[in-house]
């Protein structure tokens, strides 16, 4: 794993009319490293995601991404840049095939065409590739999700909150996806609700709460921060042993 990092943001900042989204946050990802983003509800998490994406554009700050800024570049550089995400409600193309999903994807791909069989199959996605992706189950729809962010050919991968709604066994076999992604040496950002799924894949999680930052650490220690603790009213960081 490299020690230069990946990504790093500086003072970034969002805002919503008068609602600070994001208030001078700053943090760095390495390649190979898998960071989980927690927070309560509007704390910010998926802002920050839009914003390193190309969703949305940051209001202050820098967005660097291999020591260059990319805070003013649209989601389509930015997936050719190495930079692309999945989403907590799957976007993906309903009335057209699996195959098909992750073909239109390759269009934006930051080198050589990817291997869509080897996705297929480690997104377990092959036994459906015909299939039209509104058809599929929820997990599914969401490894259709993966599946055309990997596509692409990512260095940096944004996961937004993609355990929700799954159980143990789903939770279980992502979990071990994002932490062979991980290896290959792709940096992930993880944002996510379910800290014991979180557990499972990272030892490192930065707290946002309205907007800041609020702790960076381990998520043990995070579980035993009193600002944390009361940030989510009533100790729902505590799950991790």
């Amino acid at each position: 794993m490299s020690s230069e990092p990946l990504l790093r943001l500086g003072g970034v900042g969002k805002n919503f009319g008068g609602l600070a989204a994001l208030n001078n946050v700053s943090f760095a990802v390495s390649p190979g490293e898998i960071l989980g983003l927690v927070g309560p509800n509007g704390s910010g998490k998926t802002t920050a995601i839009n914003v390193i994406s190309g969703v949305a554009r940051a209001d202050s700050g820098t967005i660097l991404f291999e020591g260059r800024p990319v805070q003013a570049l649209p989601s389509f550089r930015l997936a050719r840049r190495g930079i692309n995400r999945t989403f907590q409600v799957p976007k993906t193309f309903r009335e057209m095939t699996v195959r098909d999903n992750l073909e239109v994807a390759t269009y934006f791909r930051r080198a050589r065409h990817p291997d869509i069989e080897a996705i297929l199959r480690e997104t377990e996605l092959a036994a459906h590739v015909d299939e039209l992706a509104g058809s599929l189950t929820v997990n599914q729809q969401k490894m259709v999700d993966l599946g055309r962010a990997l596509a692409t050919g990512p260095k940096l991968l944004l996961v937004d909150e993609i355990g929700a709604g799954l159980n143990s066994h789903e939770l279980g076999g992502i979990a071990a996806l994002l932490k062979r992604l991980a290896a290959r040496g792709i940096a992930l950002i993880v944002v996510e609700h379910l800290l014991n799924f979180l557990n499972r894949v990272t030892n490192r999680v930065i707290v946002l709460s309205a907007g800041q930052m609020l702790f960076e650490g381990t998520l043990k220690a995070a579980s035993e921060e009193p600002a944390v603790v009361a940030a989510f009213i009533g100790g729902e960081t505590r799950e991790p042993a």
